[in-house]
């Protein structure tokens, strides 16, 4: 019997923007992976400058879609997984590459127990192999709405190589059951640009299911090669969207605990961090008021 079709099928789906050369060498690594049993999605999310069809021109079995114009992180994978045929999706960051064997220990640790919801793999910082940024998380903190990552910026010595339940998985490389999509809708598309996955985490959570860090499994990350590691675009979004997070998945006495550290510990710091800065400034206060202009903010999208 042919093994590929003994295994579940999966569906890497990755989002391109104006970046067809990196895209190209997540490409370049996906074809050493050792599963018998994937598709790969590519969605050009309205790159307004660099071409995206010499993705297709080198790697022709791959799917490529393209988005007239750029939808965010949420809207360009929501293409690709109205399209996805997999038993499993795994959404992969482009700026990433993978090792050959990463898939494996992800689908078998799914497999294990139907309960299992999401999975993410062990993920090192590209330029420095054995640092590593993410081996699992706590939980946010229900008032400050600030998390941390396991192992950030750690060597790694073997601390994190138990197979565990966490409490998000990462946003660059996460496997989840397309069922899932069926269930709870897909991904939030309000965010456009960071806490889409803490945000369809909480829904996979709340419907009873577990999210687990499988160290198997270990892709390296180049770390904002979209936005930039300190842009205003990323002080613009992470600050919007932290309040909206918020918004969505908080109730009761710890909302009003959490409005209330936003607006008289984190908004005055961060007007006092970017004093000099005038476009992070700028971005700090358009992602502020942004959610004082949008107030239909809890209605999924079905798939």
């Amino acid at each position: 019997m042919d093994t590929a079709t003994t295994k579940p099928l999966v569906s890497i789906v990755s989002v391109n923007y104006d970046q067809p050369e990196v895209t190209c060498e997540m490409l370049a690594s996906l074809k050493k992976v050792a599963y018998p049993n994937f598709e790969i999605l590519i969605v050009d999310n309205g790159s307004p400058t660099t071409s995206p069809y010499i993705i297709k021109e080198r790697y022709p079995e791959i799917k490529l879609i393209i988005s007239e114009k750029n939808l965010g992180f949420a809207g360009g994978n929501n293409i690709a997984l109205k399209q996805a045929k997999g038993d499993y999706v795994l959404l992969l960051n482009n700026d990433t590459e993978v090792k050959p064997d990463f898939l494996d220990s992800l689908v078998n640790l799914m497999e294990s127990d139907d309960k299992i919801g999401i999975a993410s793999p062990k993920i090192f910082y590209f330029y420095d192999h054995n640092v590593m940024q993410y081996a699992g998380t706590p939980p946010f903190h229900p008032i400050t709405s600030r998390g941390r990552h396991y192992g950030n910026k750690e060597k790694d010595n073997g601390q994190f190589n138990n197979v565990v339940e966490t409490h998000y998985p990462h946003g660059a490389c996460m496997m989840f059951r397309k069922s899932l999509l069926n269930e709870l809708g897909l991904l939030y598309e309000g965010y456009f640009l960071y806490y889409e996955e803490y945000d369809f985490t909480e829904r996979v959570r709340q419907a009873g299911y577990k999210i687990y860090f499988q160290p198997n499994s270990v892709i390296l990350h180049k770390v904002s090669v979209s936005t930039g590691e300190n842009s205003p675009l990323k002080t613009y979004y992470m600050n919007r969207n932290r309040l909206l997070f918020l918004r969505r998945n908080t109730e009761g006495i710890t909302f009003l605990l959490a409005m209330g550290y936003y607006f008289l510990i984190t908004v005055p710091y961060n007007t006092f961090k970017y004093l000099f800065h005038k476009e992070h400034l700028s971005a700090l206060y358009r992602g502020f008021f942004w959610n004082f202009m949008h107030f239909n903010i809890h209605q999924n999208h079905k798939f």
